[in-house]
């Protein structure tokens, strides 16, 4: 027994003909992406531009864990609120080839004033931006702490959005997560302040 014809007339594209080539549009936009050969200049060129952006945005994220953990330290009492924002801040150090030493607040005090001491000045300055130059100073009231922080992460997600120009699909796409997700904790950082 066959079934009737559909009482409505055929018009456009059917459903699956509409999936294979949404599929297909989606495999395409994915290869894109995609290279075939290294991030390289070369042999023996040195590291890559997508290994460099990569380390840089490790310091960068180590340092602004160690602005969470300095700024936690000086209000307790915002613990509770940034101790998660802190902790996606150190995975994001972690994605990006960063040690997982700035887990806990101490160890990350301690790393951050290894890594700065082992750069120069003008290049840590340069990568920090010019409020991580005096990161030990912590605002005494909670709202300007919270003002300094979305601040340094508001500064750091545009540089990865300017960066993602310079570097290659898989960095450029951790990049632009990244970028995402700080510009999410600047949000929930100034909630409340309008």
């Amino acid at each position: 027994m066959s079934l009737p014809p559909s009482p409505r007339p055929f018009r456009g594209p059917r459903r699956r003909s509409l999936l294979a080539s949404a599929a297909g549009a989606a495999g395409a936009v994915l290869l894109v992406g995609c290279t075939g050969g290294s991030d390289s200049d070369g042999p023996g060129a040195g590291p890559s531009a997508a290994d460099r952006a990569r380390a840089r945005a490790a310091r960068d994220s180590e340092a602004l864990a160690g602005r969470y953990a300095a700024v936690i330290a000086a209000h307790p009492g915002l613990a509770e609120r940034l101790g998660p924002l802190r902790e996606e801040v150190v995975r994001h150090a972690e994605a990006f080839g960063g040690e997982r030493a700035a887990a806990s607040p101490r160890a990350s005090s301690t790393a951050s004033s290894a890594a700065s001491a082992s750069v120069s000045p003008s290049v840590s300055a340069r990568a920090a931006g010019p409020a991580a130059r005096d990161a030990g100073a912590v605002p005494a009231d909670e709202k300007g702490a919270l003002g300094m922080l979305a601040d340094a992460e508001r500064k750091l997600a545009d540089r990865r959005a300017e960066a993602l120009l310079d570097v290659p699909g898989e960095t450029a796409r951790l990049l632009a997560s990244v970028a995402a997700a700080g510009a999410a904790h600047v949000f929930l950082l100034t909630e409340g302040d309008g």
